[in-house]
């Protein structure tokens, strides 16, 4: 990863066209590593995991143009290359296992789950956790190792139809259910940057089943609507 990290911090002090185009061969050798590391990581979560497919790197990685359309930020490029690994791929209906290989702003994490739950799987979230199932969410939090819940979206207040003085009424809370991992350089620069990474992903596969669980019905009664 020490070549990727390298290309990637003179990337963002050159994030322009010309800098770009002028090093494209340097971009491409990176993109061929980091499609290969997504492939060899793909088959290691496979085995413990039995919901992932026969995934490509291209099911599980994005073009490194930015969508600047509508953004006040004009850089061209990210300054990180992001693979997510989930049953489908990452065009298909459910959570998975994302890794960012990054340098400042976006520097490098590990998340798993839904970085947006659509309103239907949230309200059958929610229904679990009201149905004592949050004695199942809180263990499988409590062996994700290292992670915690991304707040940023929280709402203020317990939303309407859910009783604020039950317990676990925090998690009625919560817009998207996505554990987050900050790694720094020093992890993601080791020999055994795949095997931490994978054992780390290992630990939230209970988290994401239940999440994925949640998703699979509300897939099951729109089909059911049919």
């Amino acid at each position: 990863m020490n070549t990727i990290l390298d290309y990637l911090k003179r990337l963002s002090e050159h994030n322009n066209r010309a800098w770009f185009n002028e090093h494209k061969a340097e971009y491409l050798e990176c993109k061929l590593r980091f499609d290969k590391f997504v492939e060899d990581v793909v088959l290691a979560i496979r085995s413990f995991d039995s919901s992932i497919g026969e995934l490509s790197a291209s099911d599980c990685t994005w073009r490194i143009y930015r969508d600047t359309r509508f953004s006040a930020d004009k850089r061209p490029y990210k300054t990180h290359f992001g693979g997510y690994v989930a049953p489908t791929g990452k065009k298909g209906p459910y959570s998975g296992y994302y890794f960012q290989i990054g340098v400042a702003p976006e520097n490098s994490f590990l998340a798993v789950g839904n970085y947006y739950t659509e309103p239907k799987v949230l309200k059958i979230l929610r229904e679990d956790i009201d149905m004592d199932q949050a004695q199942t969410l809180e263990a499988a939090l409590n062996q994700a190792r290292g992670f915690s819940l991304d707040t940023e979206q929280c709402l203020k207040r317990v939303p309407r139809g859910f009783d604020a003085d039950r317990p676990y009424s925090e998690y009625f809370k919560f817009k998207n259910f996505c554990l987050i991992k900050p790694v720094d350089e020093a992890y993601v620069a080791s020999s055994d940057f795949k095997e931490k990474m994978v054992n780390d992903f290992m630990t939230t596969k209970p988290f994401l089943d239940f999440i994925n669980r949640a998703i699979a019905y509300s897939l099951d009664e729109d089909l059911r609507q049919r």
